[in-house]
């Protein structure tokens, strides 16, 4: 069965692979450990070295844009006091990102995934060879 693009979506928001499902991207037990493949259906994850430099990004970017942005501006219109703001920021800037670990990584295969379907091995056609063999 082929893995739409929606499937992909939904795989990536709720941390599952983007292959099989199952929810196998990080190791039993911890945080921050990914799998290098999937236990289930033996997709690699991790699939070169850097390949997840997309996800730092990613991490970074929404922790300026989603927390610290409207830390911020909160701050400037005098909606929180400077100093606060400045506590928030700095506490938030670290804290946020360890808790946006997870879901970066995910995000980020299904980013990959989203864009090059074909390169799911369920999505794989066989290659002529093996339909000249079968026939």
């Amino acid at each position: 069965m082929k893995v739409t693009r929606a499937r992909i979506i939904v795989r990536g928001l709720t941390n599952c692979c983007p292959n099989c499902g199952g929810h196998t991207l990080f190791r039993a037990g911890t945080f921050f450990q990914t799998n290098k493949e999937c236990p289930q259906c033996g997709l690699k994850i991790e699939r070169d070295e850097g390949f997840f430099l997309g996800s730092l990004s990613l991490n970074y970017g929404v922790t300026l844009v989603g927390f610290l942005t409207p830390v911020m501006l909160l701050a400037f219109y005098h909606v929180i006091g400077h100093r606060f703001a400045m506590v928030l920021a700095g506490i938030g800037a670290i804290v946020f990102p360890a808790l946006f670990y997870r879901f970066s990584r995910s995000w980020w295969l299904m980013c990959y995934y989203f864009f090059l379907t074909q390169h799911l091995p369920v999505n794989q056609r066989p290659l002529a060879d093996d339909e000249d063999q079968n026939t």
